[in-house]
């Protein structure tokens, strides 16, 4: 059997599982594709499951090109504690009565932390301070601050509050709320911002990413169905669901596969990438405008 057979390549839409770092499932992957050349497309933390975006084979030079920049989640906030890391996964720092906290409390602090936001990241994650991972610094112990960063909430809503009592004996609220966002945004930092407005600390205990960019969840599969059965979306498809189409004749086709930078269309001039289709209807480049003409970013053909 051929290695194309074996191996096809095109993005892989995984519903990670939880306690996997993102680096995990494209270790998996490389087994399970029988490839070593897997990417993904941005992180997902451990404790977090859901929608994660894999190129395998050719693909992986699509994935710095995807305007993966909307994301979608849902996900459970405690309020009443604060963790080390912001959720369910950091050792508690404090325990805080939150029975008194009132719907419309909740709904002013969410308030407070949507549309166009400064949002510091949380301290236990990947974020270079100095060159250095904040999450190394802090579990160094080290004193520092991250600088806060701009980030957009486009959505951020309680679909249910729920009374509780955390193991220590504290009366604390979970709240189920869903949150559209910016790239770049951690969840986390709200459930800690939501908290620390209300005067109770607050962290996130799960967290489940329903879409990236225009990803969903009903198009994921498992590790598990993977292993049984690798779906995979061509790469001819995952650029015409990403980028603007643009079909071009037989000898621009030819130019553009030997580096010409050929004229492009105004309509195409500025779009950060368009994906280019010869008259067989072959994906064969991935270009942006530069100039008034079309600058190579992948060639695939």
């Amino acid at each position: 059997m051929s290695k194309q057979n074996t191996t096809p390549d095109g993005l892989v839409i995984v519903d990670k599982p939880s306690g996997f770092t993102s680096h995990d499932v494209v270790a998996k992957m490389r087994g399970i594709a029988r490839t070593r050349k897997v990417g993904h497309a941005g992180t997902l933390d451990p404790m977090a499951t859901g929608v994660l975006v894999l190129g395998v084979e050719r693909a992986t030079k699509l994935l710095g090109h995807l305007a993966l920049t909307e994301k979608e989640y849902l996900g459970t906030i405690r309020l009443g504690q604060d963790t080390l890391t912001d959720d369910a996964e950091g050792e508690i720092i404090s325990s805080t009565d939150a029975s008194g906290v009132t719907r419309d409390g909740i709904d002013a602090g969410i308030a407070k932390l949507s549309g166009d936001i400064m949002q510091v990241p949380s301290k236990v994650s990947a974020i270079k301070i100095d060159g250095k991972r904040s999450y190394k610094r802090a579990r160094e112990g080290e004193d520092f601050e991250i600088p806060a960063r701009p980030v957009t909430i486009s959505s951020f809503a309680v679909h249910d509050v729920r009374d509780a009592v955390a193991e220590d004996g504290t009366p604390v609220l979970d709240l189920v709320v869903s949150v559209v966002c910016s790239s770049g945004t951690y969840i986390r930092a709200l459930a800690r911002d939501l908290g620390a407005g209300l005067g109770v600390g607050g962290h996130l205990t799960a967290l489940r990413r329903t879409r990236v960019g225009p990803y969903k969840l009903d198009s994921a599969r498992t590790l598990d169905q993977l292993q049984e059965e690798l779906t995979v979306m061509p790469v001819a498809d995952a650029a015409t669901a990403a980028f603007p189409r643009w079909d071009v004749d037989a000898k621009r086709a030819r130019l553009l596969l030997n580096g010409v930078r050929i004229e492009i269309p105004d309509e195409y001039g500025s779009q950060r990438a368009v994906a280019v289709f010869d008259p067989d209807g072959t994906f064969i480049a991935l270009v942006e405008g530069f100039k008034g003409k079309a600058k190579s970013l992948a060639v695939f053909g």
